[in-house]
């Protein structure tokens, strides 16, 4: 029996959550989610929790158990909590800024860089060189932030480029002089 699979998921007050057609919808205060069930794993919302139950112990039906049951733990707190991912710009002259839905930077190019970002997906900057990317779709908020490193990657001589905020970047030495 999955570790994972078989503890069953507390539902928060404000949260809805239906199950049709081997379709999980969760709906709260953050927006709605959809994630689609193989056949292998049957949900059932019984009052405030959730249990999934596997077919048969085959190998795919174990696999997908404890899979199933993280998809869904992660819609239901991404509708009520939400997530968040921040990225820090490091660079002289680097800057972003949020207008609507696009986030205009300025990384050291002969052109400024302007990424849409995808609905559900809200940007925040803070002194221009903060960015705090927010959703109710972790795996969303995880590739919107993965793109908008891939602008810039820090480098490992200056540590200049996008990075997220608790990574450490291994810094190289440069140029040795040569001895007298």
């Amino acid at each position: 029996m999955s570790r994972i699979g078989k503890q069953p998921i507390e539902i928060p007050s404000g949260v809805t959550v239906s199950v049709s057609n081997g379709t999980v919808n969760v709906k709260g205060p953050k927006g709605t989610l959809t994630q689609a069930i193989k056949e292998a794993i049957t949900v059932k919302v019984e009052g405030s929790t959730v249990n999934l139950t596997r077919m048969d112990e085959s190998r795919t039906s174990r696999s997908l158990h404890g899979l199933s049951r993280s998809l869904i733990m992660n819609m239901i707190i991404g509708v009520s909590e939400g997530y968040k991912k921040n990225l820090d710009i490091v660079g002289v002259g680097y800057r972003a800024d949020v207008k609507g839905d696009m986030l205009n930077l300025l990384l050291g190019f002969s052109h400024p860089v302007e990424y849409k970002l995808p609905k559900g997906i809200t940007a925040k900057v803070d002194k221009q060189t903060a960015i705090e990317i927010s959703g109710a779709d972790k795996q969303l908020v995880g590739q919107v932030s993965a793109v908008v490193r891939s602008f810039r990657p820090p480098e490992p001589y200056k540590g200049k480029g996008i990075k997220y905020t608790d990574e450490v970047i291994r810094r190289k030495a440069g140029k040795a002089a040569k001895g007298a």
